[in-house]
């Protein structure tokens, strides 16, 4: 969601944040800004749609402060517009502020400064904040900051900034994400560790209700009561190069090319084939533990919990426990029933989702015990689960996912093998599996490169104003999935069935100006699938396919398969056509694929 970026030090501040606000551009906004200290005031430029009209909009000179803040807004209180950018100033232009999050009671506190006299310049909730710290008597910003979010309720993460008192700038949080980053002789402050890489060598994650001091020299840490805190650094690793598109029209192209590396990154080091079996260090659960698990449980939203739903069939596949995915953000708005012997697993990519944060924290609070799957490395969500599995996927930029979601699901494979083999697995079945797991990296690098075999499907896609996705069992969350990113990238309306339900009622809404994408794995339940081709197609339906070799289609339009594989592993092949079709279809279309409209890459508010 918004993004934040923060530096005070002896460079100017200006190119700094905007080469950081460029790389956060991925989690998705309507609006951008810019405040630096300069002379005893702020210097700010903002304006509604993207960077590069933030980047028009800045004097030919340039600011010449070494202290600034910058954001990239997703709008919550008030419409997208120059005014309701970020940052927002107090009524003499020397407190600036950035915030990610929402204030719950800003209705409460803006009536009370209008009784004050004070006038608004925005529709924002994060205004508010400016004028009270403004009003604070207290010597140092970081206690004014402190004193003003005592009165505060909501979430944030946010950076204040202070023309009178430049030495300075003041970070907090309070279920908004945000880092500091040590440089030489220079701090930072960013949402997102992606937007410091090249020029912070550390950082350090605050914790909800902290807050922090950073300077040119170094930072302080506080927590909301005021006691002084200690953080750990951690080196700040990463490319920044892979922040970058290269040669590619769209980071979402680049990343489904990457998908062979991340998947490789995904296995390495992480087969024991002396046993025929995964061993996932990070877990930390020894084989008794692992007996005594009853149910598995798992957590994410959007194409999280679609590989949650991919790794719920591998586990009772492979391990026969029972398991079940469902959205964390209706998980934890209901009072759910947690089970000593239940085994929660929370998947994320960014490792900040916000309704998954809140469901990890519920069944915590409850005695549960949950594993994360992230890609983010010390993201919110790794260090509150404290084991699990990292993806190695990479940065992924675009905000629809591809190469995580395909990383994620051969992670389950890898957990539900682990699993199978404590129990029942055979070792002659474990190394089918990992043999199966080897082959797949060079198996999707074949599907990328047959890219073009899939124009016809896409050219029919795009000229339909709806279309279908159905799979059956393993294959029904491949054809979720497939939808969404339709929908995502090329605004499309696309929906997905599971194919044994499509008597149900579904079957009324099939017409011949409405195709239906049908999952045709080679697998005991083609005959099936091929039946439910027969009901759509006696429909006036027409019928894309996405199958495997060998399998005979009569009355199909177009058909693309991917490679014979293992069975239990074939929904991570037949999912790469779909990406690759949504991308097509987008192109095709002219849509903004990287940053579709109304999303972002990692929600972080409610």
């Amino acid at each position: 969601m918004c993004g934040i970026v923060g530096y005070v030090g002896a460079r100017a501040a200006q190119p700094l944040l905007m080469e950081g606000l460029r790389r956060l551009e991925y989690r998705g906004y309507d609006s951008a800004g810019i405040a630096v200290a300069e002379g005893g005031r702020l210097s700010v430029a903002k304006r509604k749609g993207k960077v590069r009209e933030l980047d028009a909009a800045l004097p030919a000179a340039g600011f010449s402060g070494a202290v600034g803040i910058a954001h990239t807004r997703w709008a919550t209180h008030g419409e997208p517009s120059d005014a309701n950018a970020h940052p927002h100033l107090d009524a003499t232009g020397r407190i600036g502020v950035v915030h990610n999050g929402i204030i719950e009671n800003a209705a409460a506190l803006k009536q009370r400064l209008a009784a004050e006299g004070v006038t608004f310049a925005s529709e924002t909730d994060t205004e508010v904040l400016a004028h009270l710290i403004a009003r604070r008597p207290e010597p140092s910003l970081v206690e004014a900051v402190r004193a003003v979010l005592a009165e505060v309720k909501g979430a944030y993460g946010l950076a204040v900034i202070d023309a009178a008192r430049p030495g300075a700038l003041v970070a907090a949080r309070n279920g908004g994400p945000v880092v500091v980053g040590v440089g030489e002789g220079e701090g930072f402050i960013a949402s997102d560790a992606a937007a410091l890489m090249g020029h912070a060598r550390s950082i350090a994650h605050l914790d909800d209700g902290e807050l922090a001091e950073v300077r040119a020299d170094g930072f302080t840490v506080f927590t909301l009561e005021g006691t002084q805190t200690v953080k750990a650094l951690s080196e700040l690793s990463g490319d920044a190069l892979a922040l970058e598109k290269g040669d590619y029209a769209h980071f979402m192209r680049k990343e489904i090319d990457e998908q062979p590396a991340a998947v490789r990154r995904t296995l390495l080091g992480r087969f024991d084939r002396r046993f025929a079996t995964a061993h996932l260090g990070g877990i930390e659960m020894a084989a008794r533990e692992m007996l005594d698990i009853r149910r598995v449980k798992i957590l994410g939203c959007g194409s999280a919990c679609h590989a949650g739903m991919v790794g719920a069939h591998l586990i009772e596949q492979l391990a026969r426990i029972p398991a079940h995915a469902e959205p964390a953000s209706e998980f934890r708005y209901r009072n759910p029933v947690i089970e000593p012997d239940t085994l929660y697993v929370a998947v994320s990519q960014s490792g900040e989702t916000f309704d998954t944060l809140a469901a990890i924290q519920e069944v915590k609070r409850k005695g549960g015990r949950v594993l994360g799957i992230v890609n983010a490395v010390g993201s919110t969500i790794a260090r509150e689960c404290g084991r699990g599995v990292y993806l190695h996927a990479g940065a992924e930029v675009a905000v629809v996912s591809t190469k995580t979601f395909t990383s994620t699901c051969t992670a389950f494979a890898l957990l539900a093998l682990q699993l199978g083999r404590v129990r029942d697995l055979s070792a002659a079945a474990g190394a089918r599996l990992v043999a199966g797991l080897d082959a797949l990296p060079d198996q999707i690098a074949g599907i990328i490169a047959r890219e073009a075999e899939l124009a016809a499907l896409s050219a029919r896609l795009a000229g339909a104003e709806h279309a279908y996705f159905l799979g059956r069992a393993a294959s029904f969350p491949i054809a979720v999935e497939g939808a969404l990113k339709l929908k995502e990238v090329s605004y499309l309306h696309a929906e997905a069935y599971a194919a044994s339900e499509l008597k149900h009622g579904p079957l009324a809404l099939i017409s011949p100006d409405t195709p239906t994408v049908m999952l045709l794995p080679d697998d005991d339940l083609l005959a099936k699938n091929l039946s439910t081709v027969a009901e759509v197609r006696t429909r006036g339906g027409p019928v894309l396919a996405v199958t495997q070799p060998g399998v005979s289609l009569e009355g199909v339009e177009a058909a693309f398969a991917v490679p014979a594989c293992e069975p239990e592993l074939a929904p991570l092949l037949l999912n790469i056509p779909l990406q690759l079709i949504a991308y097509q279809v987008a192109q095709g279309l002219g849509r903004d694929i990287d940053q579709p409209r109304n999303l972002a890459k990692s929600v972080t508010v409610e």
